[in-house]
């Protein structure tokens, strides 16, 4: 490609609309110039383009960064930008330079729009297309040795992993560092290591799919899930949380991580196979990560670890499945004012969901006819009152344990003046949204009433407010005022009938309580550091999409469904 014009390209990228004659004058180009540079692009490449009017769009986002973006992000985290419009590999860049460096040499890195020898573990080739994979390295060096280092890339792989959840890819983690969605690789991680007088100078690879031709079908990427993502944003995410976690690292090693990893880590529980040279060397259970790195796994001739290096992770075959015979199966409960939600779990893993009103728990009768056989325990949480839990419990063939608010659960701790009074389901959503956020955050639950609750960073939960549901506030209005028995129109910033006035005021007091909190724990933490918004109920997507577009943008925002379930997953799992 015609080297000048990597830049159009690059300024291209995020799939919006440009005015030709704007990216000419950045350019310093003129138009027709443009065009031919345009006739020099590879054919996926060619055929992005729309013009019209003026303008320039291309048809989808690609992965590619403009210089002045990637220098000051990069910048920003610490580390010295160097951008490559074509190399044969990052990792190689870099290992290249430091061989010569001095000691002591700032972060680096690298990013390149093209590597034409990018590499993997094991030897194994990176094939990419111009814009369809993110592509970096950068150099950290550590004061531990290297035989210290194992965990490094369990590190790294978990950074990239949270990123993309925080951003709506569900990313997890086949042992060691593989990025991947289900069964599909979505991106790897390669580090190689210098040692250097009485440190260890690490350079780590990453590559992500961006996007993929049509006919690969071994392989996911994330514009298959979210068609108008932004590479910056992620590559953004993803230096922000190695400039927290590789620092972290150097100091406490792999501990501080393992429950965060063991949480993403896709085969965590099953059954596994291990091969090197194509062969199986080693057949069990994944017990989880040792503090080495290495993975524990219970086997026929009792547990045993494995290193990384030449080792292959393969799943197991259903066969293999079925004849386990040390799973750990249970029933989780959500019993709230309104209906009952569950969950069934084997292994740490939700294999399915069900719901069903108290006036007619057939549903969970039959759940438990095609999904009970194996359950060992149940576990629920409960704000429905005694009758319903004992209903709940006549019908299940074993006793309900039952989970109160706690005083302190999994480093939270309650501040609550009488953590009995606490809604179990508050509890538990707040114990839940550390599987989303590890920031300080509000934590919003849309139900018959709607909470909204307040955890720092630092994991104290400092309390919140309690409001009616959009359903109550709208009962209040019709028995309570004339003229007001109506159905409920839509929200609207000047609404200007009855109906869409009711919308709105209801709608208005549920944002604003909202934003209120968030004001007062950001206050609370100090200025400078993220406050998120978890949001969980029936109503979380329109208070979401109600909230003030200036504050959605500032903010990360997060919708989950049953965060109750999963806060009690946590708790079941590593309480």
């Amino acid at each position: 490609m015609n080297t000048p014009f990597w830049p159009l390209l690059a300024l291209l990228a995020d799939g919006l609309a440009h005015e030709v004659q704007t990216l000419a004058g950045i350019l310093n180009k003129k138009i027709p110039q443009l065009n031919a540079a345009w006739q020099d692009m590879p054919a996926h490449i060619q055929n992005l383009l729309r013009q019209r009017n003026g303008v320039w769009q291309l048809t989808k986002t690609l992965a590619l960064i403009p210089e002045h973006i990637f220098n000051t992000s990069a910048r920003q985290y610490g580390f010295n930008p160097q951008l490559l419009e074509q190399t044969t590999s990052t990792n190689s860049v870099l290992l290249e330079q430091l061989r010569y460096a001095p000691v002591n040499t700032a972060p680096q890195i690298c990013l390149a729009y093209e590597q034409t020898a990018g590499r993997g573990r094991q030897g194994k080739s990176w094939q990419n297309r111009i814009g369809d994979c993110l592509m970096f390295s950068l150099s950290w060096s550590f004061k531990r040795p290297q035989a210290e280092l194992g965990g490094l890339a369990l590190v790294v792989a978990l950074a990239v992993a949270q990123t993309l959840r925080e951003l709506g890819v569900a990313a997890q983690i086949k042992w060691p560092n593989d990025l991947m969605l289900d069964k599909n690789k979505l991106g790897g991680i390669l580090i190689e290591t210098i040692a250097q007088q009485n440190q260890t100078t690490a350079v780590i690879g990453i590559g992500i799919n961006f996007s993929l031709p049509d006919q690969v079908g071994t392989a996911a990427a994330i514009l298959s899930l979210l068609p108008h993502a932004q590479v910056t944003q992620i590559f953004q995410g993803i230096l922000a949380k190695l400039a927290q976690y590789l620092p972290l690292f150097d100091q406490t090693g792999l501990e501080s991580f393992l429950n965060d990893y063991n949480q993403l880590h896709r085969d965590q529980g099953q059954i596994v196979h291990l091969l090197a040279n194509g062969k199986t060397i080693a057949e069990g259970t994944v017990k989880g990560i040792a503090a080495s790195g290495a993975l524990l796994l219970q086997t026929a001739d009792g547990e045993r670890s494995f290193v990384t290096g030449e080792i292959s992770l393969r799943p197991g075959t259903a066969q293999n499945q079925v004849q386990a015979n040390n799973r750990k199966r249970y029933l989780l409960l959500d019993a709230g004012n309104s209906k009952l939600k569950w969950a069934w779990v084997e292994n740490g893993c939700i294999l399915g969901y069900g719901k069903a009103a108290y006036y007619d728990l057939k549903p969970l009768i039959q759940d438990w006819t095609r999904q009970g056989a194996g359950v060992q325990r149940i576990i629920g949480c409960a704000v429905c009152g005694e009758a319903r839990q004992q209903q709940i419990a006549g019908i299940l063939p074993l006793p309900v344990q039952w989970l109160p608010s706690m005083p302190e659960a999994l480093g939270i701790s309650n501040h609550y003046r009488n953590p009995a009074e606490h809604g179990a389901d508050r509890w538990f959503n707040l114990i839940g949204s550390r599987r989303y956020s590890r920031q300080a955050c509000v934590v919003v639950s849309c139900g018959t009433a709607v909470t909204v609750d307040a955890l720092t960073d630092t994991n104290h939960y400092l309390g919140g407010s309690i409001l009616p549901g959009f359903y109550l506030m709208k009962e209040a209005l019709s028995r309570r005022t004339a003229n007001l028995n109506r159905p409920l129109g839509k929200p609207y910033a000047f609404a200007t009938t009855t109906p869409n006035a009711m919308a709105s005021g209801i709608m208005d007091a549920v944002c604003g309580a909202i934003v209120l909190m968030h004001a007062r724990l950001q206050q609370k933490i100090g200025a400078g550091k993220p406050v998120d918004i978890i949001i969980t109920g029936g109503g979380a997507n329109k208070v979401a999409q109600a909230l003030p577009n200036t504050f959605v943008l500032d903010n990360r925002i997060e919708i989950v469904d049953n965060l109750v379930i999963y806060g009690l997953l946590n708790w079941v799992e590593y309480a």
